[in-house]
C-alpha cells in the first residue's frame, strides 16, 4: 500500500467515522434491511437515517428494491479497511 493509498484510507475512516464504518460492516455481513442493519450494528434509526446518504453519495453502497448492498467500490473499501487493522 502506497503511502496515498494510507492516506486516502485514513481519510476515509474519518469520513465515515465508526457509525458509517459499523453500517458498511454490518452490510457487508448480510444486513439488507434497515431492521437488521440496526440488529447487525448496534446503531440507532436517527445514525443509520444520518449515514446512509453518505454512504450512498460515496457509492459504497447501494438501494435496490427496499435492500442495501455493497458497490464494488465499497467491497474493495472493506478488504482496505480490514487489512489496515
Amino acid at each position: 500500500m502506497t503511502n496515498e493509498d494510507h492516506e486516502s484510507l485514513e481519510y476515509m475512516k474519518y469520513l465515515l467515522g465508526n457509525i458509517g464504518l459499523e453500517i458498511l460492516t454490518s452490510i457487508k455481513r448480510g444486513a439488507k434491511h434497515l431492521e437488521t442493519i440496526k440488529l447487525f450494528s448496534g446503531v440507532s434509526y436517527n445514525c443509520i437515517h444520518g449515514r446512509l446518504p453518505v454512504l450512498l453519495e460515496l457509492n459504497l453502497i447501494k438501494k435496490e428494491n427496499d435492500e442495501y448492498s455493497l458497490t464494488e467500490k465499497g467491497k474493495k473499501l472493506y478488504v482496505k479497511l480490514m487489512a489496515s487493522r
